[in-house]
């Protein structure tokens, strides 16, 4: 796979996007529409720049039965890690920090186009959704759907909302298919290899994994890549449901 999608440190000028979500004044300026837990768009300003960010705090969870009450923004801060790590795909800045509605995650806004999503964004971009495929069977992802995938208007391909990921058994669901069972290509091995090893109990990724998952979570996730790696394949659909519902 060409390495051109590989996630960048991003920046807003000058500024550091993840030390302006952290520590910068947080003014709310609405709900988003079509969101199954309180999500609002949000200003962040700091010293030198100002961004907008999709602030999800933990008392606007919706109770699930299978994950954990309040955990949902601390899983979406690593997936932001895990990607990083990776190096793919480009999942937006992501923190955990206080703000108005109380605590929960940050994440950089992404300017995108509404009209598409993964069914009209496939063709000609394959192996970007193979990584993001790749990248799902890591975390765990029991919700990818295809509103998931941005189109940012920078021309990259963006994937959001990782708030089930991480679950310590099977729920991988996801209308990323088209690539079951085929091999993982050779640079995306030595990826998920160095992801491997950031994962060992004395890794620095599993150190900061520890202060946002269960101890169960990250080692189901070390657990999930030496599977994949020794599988070699991308991994076909279960007998349980594998698809999201809506797809869209």
């Amino acid at each position: 796979m060409p390495g051109d999608e590989r996630s960048p440190r991003l920046t807003l000028g000058d500024v550091d996007v993840l030390s302006l979500l952290g520590s910068g004044a947080m003014e709310i300026l609405g709900l988003l529409p079509r969101a199954s837990n309180y999500t609002f768009l949000a200003r962040v300003t700091g010293e030198g720049g100002d961004s907008l960010a999709v602030y999800k705090p933990r008392g606007g969870e919706a109770p699930l039965w299978d994950f954990p009450d309040g955990t949902l923004g601390q899983r979406e801060v690593a997936a932001h890690l895990v990607a990083g790590e990776l190096g793919w795909p480009w999942v937006p800045p992501t923190i955990y920090r206080e703000g108005p509605e109380g605590p929960g995650s940050v994440q950089l806004f992404v300017d995108f186009d509404p009209e598409h999503h993964y069914f009209t964004l496939l063709p000609g971009r394959e192996d970007v959704f193979r990584r993001i495929a790749l990248f799902d069977a890591v975390v765990n992802n029991a919700d990818r759907k295809g509103g998931h995938t941005l189109l940012a208007s920078s021309g990259e391909i963006f994937v959001i909302d990782h708030g089930v990921c991480f679950h310590p058994a099977p729920k991988l669901r996801t209308v990323i298919w088209d690539f079951a069972g085929e091999p993982i290509d050779d640079p995306s091995l030595a990826d998920l290899r160095r992801l491997e090893r950031a994962l060992d109990d004395d890794g620095s990724l599993a150190a900061a994994l520890a202060e946002l998952l269960r101890p169960e979570e990250v080692d189901s996730t070390r657990r999930r890549t030496a599977a994949l790696l020794a599988q070699g394949r991308l991994p076909r659909p279960g007998t349980e449901r594998p698809y999201p519902w809506p797809a869209i």
